[in-house]
């Protein structure tokens, strides 16, 4: 008998409280089978919840900078963090409480102190909500041919990241990817060829994008794009050069290329400018100004602006 293979998720959980004692019960509970992240002020828990985009977030009422109804609210406030279900894990149970903490945005209440088999119970019944939830809406935003991100996801998501880096102050970059001599390619070896190099191409993308908030899309026809938050453009042309070496590690003859006999593609990266009221489309135009200097400059290259 074959024995199933294990589900090689795990859900990333974010655990917040000024007591280390409680972050501690909760990690035992979950360690073993969940992503555990930890914070101990609401400041620290709002960064750490951008960065890691946990499934779901125990957070504490009693904070030493704010409470964790201001915590929940300014969760709710973020584009990027709004879906993440929160559950209040406080030492309060009066109903004024537990309605405030609804009407902040919480999913659910534990009380203190912490039974184990409740709030396993209670965190795996949201996780398994959010990710129903998050199912369907990828329905909307994949691109069916590459099951990467598509058009409407990357745009949605580059005006919350652009928004968030005006705020914080911090750096965002944007790669442009064009696979060169494309449609000679298709001309050569048949449009369900094609269909499968992008196929390649777009797995290759996704498996460069190491962090959680770097997002890989189909931009349209060959081309793709990249988003890499909190990135100066120095780490995206870095990022750049190694999706160009990954697309040529996979080998695949192009017989009708121009400048060599597998696929390559060329990139244009661009980082958001040091100014205020930045638009998206202006960081888009500043990629694709440098994806045309890659292609007018020999191709299979990085170019940046």
């Amino acid at each position: 008998m074959t024995a199933t293979p294990p589900n090689p998720y795990r859900p990333r959980l974010l655990v917040v409280d000024d007591q280390p004692i409680n972050i501690q019960v909760l990690y035992r509970t979950f360690g073993a089978d969940h992503q555990v992240f930890m914070a101990t002020s609401g400041a620290q828990a709002l960064q750490v919840a951008q960065q890691q985009l946990p499934d779901l977030i125990l957070l504490d009422l009693e904070l030493g900078d704010m409470n964790g109804f201001e915590v929940c609210q300014r969760l709710q406030q973020d584009e990027l963090t709004a879906g993440i279900p929160v559950i209040f894990v406080t030492g309060h149970s009066s109903e004024a409480t537990e309605t405030r903490g609804l009407q902040a945005g919480a999913v659910d209440f534990i009380s203190k102190p912490v039974n184990p088999a409740i709030v396993r119970a209670r965190v795996g019944t949201h996780i398994t909500l959010k990710q129903q939830a998050d199912q369907l809406r990828q329905y909307a935003f994949v691109d069916g041919l590459t099951g990467l991100h598509n058009r409407r996801s990357l745009d949605e998501r580059l005006e919350a990241e652009l928004r968030h880096a005006m705020r914080s102050e911090q750096g965002l970059s944007v790669l442009l990817i064009d696979v060169d001599y494309f449609k000679k390619y298709n001309d050569q070896y048949g449009h369900l060829a094609g269909d499968e190099v992008l196929r390649q191409v777009g797995a290759a993308l996704k498996s460069c994008m190491l962090r959680p908030v770097d997002l890989a899309a189909r931009y349209g026809g060959e081309e793709f794009a990249c988003l890499l938050p909190e990135t100066p453009l120095e780490g995206a042309v870095l990022v750049a050069e190694r999706l160009r070496q990954q697309i040529a590690l996979l080998a695949i003859p192009h017989a009708a290329s121009e400048i060599a006999s597998i696929l390559t593609v060329s990139i244009g990266a661009a980082a958001k400018p040091g100014r205020p009221g930045v638009q998206a489309k202006e960081l888009l135009a500043l990629a694709d100004e440098a994806l045309y200097e890659a292609k007018r400059t020999g191709r299979d290259r990085v170019a940046a602006r």
